[in-house]
């Protein structure tokens, strides 16, 4: 939904019939990408019911997040679930996903959240910009138009919950005024925990589905998520994807300009790698 509650798009605007199925379904690197993101996104309610818990008294925050933010979320998770469903519909999809979920389910804990709310608001920045990040990517890396549509839908939808987070980040910053080395430690943080147990867990689930027989085989596992990666990574723009990064920092301009290149430098082995 948009900041004034109407729907910026919804699933029956893909036109699955404009997707070209006899190229399409031999790529097995967009089958896994597209699969392992809905699974992700089918589990944005978990955390959901987390942050409305984390910030509760809140009441601007809980309502976006209950209101705007979660139903968005699912929607993706929806729109490539159909996706995967129309290109590939001998892969059982709701049984893998309830095997992932029993796994993610674990990883989404109230306990697992910043210690503050501002840091936290920090730490949504980071997975809103590792989101945006994935879909732009994910976009400009296929030449399917209908897959390229929806990334880049799920994109923008992304780029504004970055906005709404880094928002709410100012708000709290003034409140608790968190020091920019707790925020810089919250910020590698957050980004180290991208490339782990969310899109792991995913890729294990999704494998054991597909092809059961390789779900023991750890190096198949390894290199089908080193492919994956090498996708995303070819199709970044780093520098957009370090300025949403740094922007809570909120450096002033005369330090921006000394300390910038070692901040860049740093996300940049972090997040890139």
């Amino acid at each position: 939904m948009s900041s004034d509650g109407a729907v910026r798009w919804k699933v029956e605007d893909l036109d699955f019939s404009r997707i070209a199925l006899s190229e399409v379904r031999a790529d097995e690197n967009l089958f896994y990408l597209a699969s392992c993101a809905s699974f992700v996104e089918s589990g944005s309610d978990l955390y959901t019911r987390n942050l409305v818990n984390y910030f509760q008294g809140d009441e601007e925050v809980s309502a976006w997040l209950s209101g705007h933010w979660e139903p968005e979320e699912l929607q993706h998770g929806r729109a490539l679930r159909a996706y995967v469903a129309h290109v590939w519909p001998e892969f059982d999809w709701e049984s893998a996903y309830r095997s992932f979920l029993a796994e993610y389910a674990t990883y989404c804990r109230v306990d697992l959240l910043a210690p503050t709310r501002a840091l936290e608001m920090a730490a949504r920045c980071v997975v809103e910009t590792g989101t945006a990040t994935y879909y732009g990517a994910l976009a400009r890396s296929t030449a399917e138009p209908v897959m390229r549509d929806l990334a880049r839908r799920i994109a923008a939808d992304e780029a504004n919950h970055y906005r709404h987070f880094y928002g709410f980040f100012q708000r709290y910053r003034t409140q608790e005024r968190p020091g920019r080395a707790r925020v810089l430690a919250t910020l590698g943080r957050r980004t180290l925990e991208l490339k782990s147990e969310d899109a792991d867990c995913a890729v294990r689930h999704v494998v054991r589905a597909r092809c059961p027989e390789r779900a023991a085989d750890r190096d198949y596992v390894r290199r089908l998520r080193e492919r994956m990666n090498s996708t995303i990574r070819r199709n970044l723009r780093p520098d957009a994807t370090l300025r949403m990064l740094m922007r809570p920092l909120e450096l002033p301009p005369r330090v921006q300009a000394v300390i910038q290149y070692p901040v860049e430098q740093f996300m940049q082995r972090m997040f890139l790698r």
